[in-house]
């Protein structure tokens, strides 16, 4: 029996209308109590920003710019992760110090040659982080010295990166800016931080 489909009702677009962004949308009062899922960029909703090793670094850049993202995945034509390069590796010394060691000029210096690679990158696990607050994943991150973290899920035997915490997007959320460079402690180190 076929079920007869009705169409929905049109109303005229209010005048002062706006396009809600992604950012919008997740920027309602986050605490650092609040669950961590409310700041994890989900990669079953947004899709995570790939490159491939063989692509120069300033063109990984210019994606990166282009995309509004301050890392990204690369990837091998298999579509496995091989690692992840971040503004920081771009535009810090890495560069340099990869043209000296290869003899080369900045436009050849890869992705690959300044990536950090699968086997250097510490992930955390999805099932944790459904338990975890704002406030544990800041204090990760810190603990970590690092901008971002990624979350995992395992599924069947497999493993696939589920998404991303990035220091920027959570201290947006939080209205500070948050630096990675000390260690904060205890969920009173983070509070007295984030007043």
């Amino acid at each position: 029996m076929d079920i007869p489909f009705s169409p929905l009702k049109e109303i005229s677009l209010a005048a002062g209308a706006t396009v809600l962004r992604q950012a919008d949308a997740a920027s309602h009062a986050v605490t650092a109590g609040s669950p961590a899922l409310e700041v994890m960029t989900d990669f079953a909703v947004v899709d995570a920003v790939r490159i491939s090793a063989n692509v120069p670094i300033d063109t990984a850049l210019e994606q990166m710019k282009n995309a509004g993202v301050r890392l990204l995945f690369v990837m091998n034509p298999g579509d496995e992760l091989l690692g992840v390069v971040t503004s920081r590796d771009i535009e810090g010394e890495k560069p340099m110090r990869m043209q000296r060691e290869l003899g080369v000029t900045r436009a050849e210096v890869l992705v690959r040659d300044i990536m950090t690679p699968r086997d250097n990158l510490h992930v955390l696990l999805l099932e944790d982080v459904r338990r975890a607050r704002v406030g544990d994943i800041v204090v990760t991150l810190k603990r970590m010295g690092r901008q971002h973290a990624m979350v995992v899920e395992k599924t069947g035997g497999r493993t696939s990166v589920r998404g991303l915490f990035s220091t920027s997007r959570i201290g947006r959320q939080l209205g500070v800016v948050l630096e990675v460079g000390e260690l904060a402690k205890s969920f009173a180190e983070i509070e007295v931080a984030l007043r």
